[in-house]
């Protein structure tokens, strides 16, 4: 079997890929992780960073053995993959990346933030709130959602895929999106694919944005076919 990595988006956990990793156990050993800071992990006094999330997953990998991973990463954890695999492509085998925003601008990261106010999350939409407070819990889910903030604002000023740093990542990348995501849009993932050396795009029809939402069924049908493990 192969080792196969699923890593979580922003607000995310290890947790929320359960159901997924269940999906691809007969096919894969399924390696999971929690982002510092993200699944009940200490939130870190430093501030959550792309770069910082790359060196947990190293961690992971020098921690398990692993000399190298194909990766699949939803949204933010697409992102860190990419940035992984530019930085240290003798780690990374092949990439697949669901939902990953791309363009990064201060008015792109401003809006976004605008979206990640713990109080008004809490007034607004207490279901979520309460489901991310089981999500990070014993951790504070609120700072949880500020450094994420945070760290989007900073993503805006300094992104790292640009359209100077994406042709430098030679590994194979399947980049996917849904048609029906109101967070990330075809356009910023099709120029993302066009920049990539050895890329492919898929468009997952009647999809929106929240992993909770995806065809998890669809998704590793795709994954299996992608990573070499179809199923007849």
């Amino acid at each position: 079997m192969s080792d196969l990595l699923l890593l979580h988006g922003a607000l995310g956990a290890a947790s929320t890929l359960d159901p997924l990793q269940q999906l691809l156990k007969p096919d894969f050993r399924v390696h999971t992780l929690n982002f510092r800071g993200h699944g009940g992990s200490t939130i870190p006094q430093e501030p959550f960073r792309i770069e910082h999330f790359a060196e947990d997953v190293l961690r992971y990998l020098d921690h398990h053995q692993l000399q190298q991973v194909d990766l699949f990463g939803y949204s933010m954890g697409g992102y860190v993959a990419l940035y992984l695999a530019l930085q240290h492509p003798d780690r990374v085998g092949r990439i697949f990346t669901l939902a990953t925003k791309f363009a990064w601008s201060p008015e792109t990261a401003a809006k976004e933030a605008k979206m990640l106010q713990p109080e008004k999350v809490a007034e607004k939409v207490p279901a979520f709130a309460a489901a991310l407070a089981k999500r990070h819990q014993p951790a504070d889910w609120q700072e949880v959602m500020r450094h994420t903030a945070s760290m989007m604002q900073h993503l805006g000023n300094h992104p790292l895929l640009t359209e100077d740093t994406l042709p430098g990542i030679q590994t194979t990348v399947r980049i996917s999106v849904g048609d029906r995501d109101n967070m990330v849009g075809l356009q910023e993932t099709a120029w993302a694919f066009q920049h990539l050396p050895n890329a492919s795009l898929q468009v997952f029809p009647n999809t929106h944005h929240p992993l909770e939402k995806v065809n998890l069924n669809q998704l590793q049908h795709e994954l299996r076919q992608f990573f070499g493990k179809v199923t007849v």
